[in-house]
C-alpha cells in the first residue's frame, strides 16, 4: 500500500492527528499529504486541536470530488490606436 492509500484509510476512520498519521501511515507531513489529497479531489475536514498546537483531519466518506474549474484570465486589448 502506498503512503497516500494508508493516509486515506487512516482519515476515513475518524479525526487523526499528525502523531496518529506517523503511527498508522509512516508520515511526518500529514498537512502536506492532506493538501495533495485535496488537490486530487478528496474532501477532507480539519479542525484545531483544543491546545491549538496542531490540526486534526478527517476524510468525508462517500463525498463527491470537488471539481475546480481553472480561472480564465481576461487580458485587455493592446490595440487601442485610433485611426
Amino acid at each position: 500500500m502506498t503512503q497516500q492509500e494508508l493516509i486515506i484509510k487512516c482519515l476515513k476512520r475518524g479525526w487523526k492527528s499528525p502523531l496518529d498519521a506517523l503511527r498508522e501511515a509512516g508520515t511526518m507531513k500529514l498537512s502536506t499529504r492532506v493538501g495533495e489529497l485535496r488537490k486530487a479531489g478528496c474532501v477532507i475536514l480539519d479542525k484545531w486541536h483544543p491546545s491549538r498546537a496542531y490540526k486534526l483531519y478527517k476524510m468525508v466518506k462517500n463525498a463527491k470530488p470537488i471539481v475546480v474549474r481553472p480561472k480564465i484570465q481576461v487580458c485587455a486589448s493592446k490595440s487601442n490606436k485610433h485611426s
